[in-house]
């Protein structure tokens, strides 16, 4: 194992503290703290997240008895990895211990003008969307900051020279939910001195829990995707069941509020294709009602089947038939073309491993606590 490849082990102490994905800020401050030059913040974020290195014998430029100090104190250690798969399409999975017997998914995307990583935030959902495999799981916990960020440097190290362009909070989990944890590697995603990544190219996914998205405009004003999936309440309560805390008309207020601040002006909304639920035509056209001549984008997806779901994805035909009405209408929409389905890496299918489950209520379905 190469010398920089350190990850979590029983052999870390739980009392070192977490750099990774420690704000910039609290940073500067604990260097001050330990008698350091507030510049040191700048040299681990470098090593950090620019080269990806998370051993300090290998910051060079800084004193051997800092580096000493810092390894006796400090932790920079990633996620172990149980499993890593590979599409025939060129996706790439990782599955991800995050101890306890929990393990959360992380997804890379390949494009010809883009790489994509999907980063999960939660050990599970709670949110207990109806055709979300994660959801299905249930809940265990929320992820800290440096087991959120910590995929964003073990994907980059491992898929270098390749780059990753964008990241897109839409794996495990509802990032709106973990917001204390998420927001701090939101920020280190945009820092210069960390990714450096812009506003348009970080993107955070949301189930609608509205006070967190009217929150996030002014803390952090990233792109926002929100699950819609369907165009009235009574439908929307069934497949989203915080639709029944924040229902359409208050989730959509909160999102033109968000757009009125946002970098790209616009919010995308991400509707998955369910055959014979959401699929209409006049299902179609009631989604025009509420999103035309507003800052919207649609992105319908094709629904990716998992063992243990009662939905089947829309026939192609539907599709086109739900996309041409929109584009009738003169809204801006998109048909996502699934990628990583044979390693179940498409969007709806990441599961991981979620053991002694917390118990959900938002949805039909109560899932207990379990072991198994």
């Amino acid at each position: 194992m190469p010398a920089n490849a350190l990850t979590l082990s029983a052999a870390d102490k739980p009392s070192k503290l977490r750099l990774l994905g420690m704000p910039a800020g609290e940073l500067v401050e604990f260097f001050e703290n330990i008698g350091e030059k507030p510049y040191r913040a700048k040299q681990i974020m470098r090593w950090l997240y620019q080269r990806y290195v998370t051993d300090y014998a290998e910051m060079t430029d800084l004193s051997a008895a800092l580096r000493k100090q810092l390894a006796e104190m400090t932790t920079l250690a990633l996620p172990p990895v149980l499993k890593h798969e590979h599409s025939d399409d060129g996706t790439r999975k990782w599955l991800l211990d995050v101890g306890a017997n929990q393990a959360i998914e992380t997804v890379y995307i390949p494009e010809p003008d883009r790489g994509t990583l999907c980063i999960s935030s939660q050990a599970g959902c709670a949110l207990d969307c109806a055709f979300c495999a994660t959801g299905y799981q249930g809940f265990n916990r929320n992820l800290t900051s440096a087991e959120i960020l910590g995929q964003v440097v073990l994907a980059a190290r491992e898929l270098a020279p390749a780059r990753i362009t964008n990241v897109v909070f839409m794996g495990m989990g509802e990032p709106l939910a973990n917001y204390r944890n998420v927001l701090p590697v939101a920020h280190l995603l945009l820092d210069d001195q960390a990714f450096g990544l812009s506003r348009r190219r970080v993107t955070i996914s949301t189930a609608g829990v509205v006070p967190q998205i009217l929150k996030l405009a002014s803390d952090c004003n990233v792109a926002l995707a929100v699950s819609l999936h369907a165009p009235t309440d009574d439908l929307r309560d069934k497949l989203v069941p915080i639709n029944k805390v924040h229902p359409i008309a208050e989730l959509l207020d909160a999102c033109w509020k968000y757009a009125e601040g946002q970098a790209s002006r616009s919010i995308t909304f991400e509707y998955v294709m369910l055959d014979g639920v959401n699929d209409s035509v006049a299902q179609a056209r009631q989604l025009v009602k509420l999103l035309r001549n507003r800052p919207a984008k649609i992105n319908l997806i094709p629904f990716n089947a998992f063992p243990e779901s009662e939905f089947r994805c829309s026939s192609k035909a539907a599709i086109d038939a739900f996309w041409q009405t929109l584009r009738n209408a003169g809204l801006i929409a998109t048909i996502r073309r699934p990628r990583g389905d044979d390693i179940a890496a498409a969007c709806g299918q990441l599961a991981g491993r979620v053991r002694d489950r917390q118990r959900v209520r938002l949805g039909d379905r109560v899932i207990g606590a379990s072991s198994s």
